[in-house]
């Protein structure tokens, strides 16, 4: 490569890093300077409700446990 060659390549880059820049600069515009309201998480508590009584029963189907359904009786 010629010395002229690298140096259009490094003319080219240059001004495509400024049209890249700008036209970011356009399209989000300048978000630094704007505020943000953030939702606060709530203060956790040690108090422990007790589970639904619907769900957690001594009939409630285990799913830890393997099930195999036949056909027909053995």
């Amino acid at each position: 490569m010629k010395r002229t060659d690298v140096a259009m390549i490094v003319l080219i880059a240059s001004i495509s890093i400024l049209v890249a820049f700008f036209v970011t600069k356009a399209f989000f515009g300048d978000s630094a300077n704007e505020s943000v309201k953030v939702k606060t998480v709530d203060k956790i508590d040690a108090t422990i409700t007790e589970p639904s009584p619907a769900i957690f029963n001594k009939d409630a189907i285990n799913p830890a446990v393997e099930v195999q359904v036949y056909a027909g009786s053995k």
